[in-house]
């Protein structure tokens, strides 16, 4: 009996206000073969407006995965780290932190959110597709299999 997988493209939301780091994994992304679509959002409020699903987002996609910086402008990451966390319809979103500066502290705090993963920019090409490939795994559990 063979199995045929009967799926989507991965929802994958950037949050990220950084253009060049926008671009890397936007590239990175296209490169890992991924099937995937990408919503990229520059600014914490904008983004928790689409998680929400509030405002001009009411149709926007929920994300299976949120690639997220830390540092943004109207909402920094850790209190939309924080939000994601505590509703219970986005709490099981997988979520890859993406910063330029984290101390032990910050990066202490961020991992007792349940974060799946850890890049620090300029983030290495290589460990960034590396992660990738992990979290398709995530995915392939997620997708509907006709026997």
């Amino acid at each position: 009996m063979s199995h045929d997988a009967i799926g989507r493209p991965m929802e994958i939301l950037l949050i990220e206000d950084s253009l060049m780091a926008a671009r890397l994994a936007t590239g990175a992304l296209s490169k890992s073969g991924l099937d995937h679509r990408l919503t990229w959002l520059s600014d914490g409020q904008e983004a928790r407006s689409f998680l929400l699903q509030s405002g001009k987002y009411t149709r926007a996609p929920r994300p299976d995965l949120i690639l997220l910086d830390l540092h943004l402008p109207e909402v920094d990451g850790t209190t939309l780290l924080r939000e994601i966390r505590e509703k219970p319809a986005l709490k099981m979103i997988p979520i890859v932190i993406m910063t330029g500066t984290a101390g032990e502290k910050e990066i202490t705090e961020i991992e007792s959110l349940d974060v799946q993963g850890f890049l620090v920019k300029p983030v290495d090409l290589t460990q960034f597709l590396k992660l990738v490939e992990t979290l398709k795994g995530y995915w392939k559990t997620d997708m509907i299999v006709k026997g």
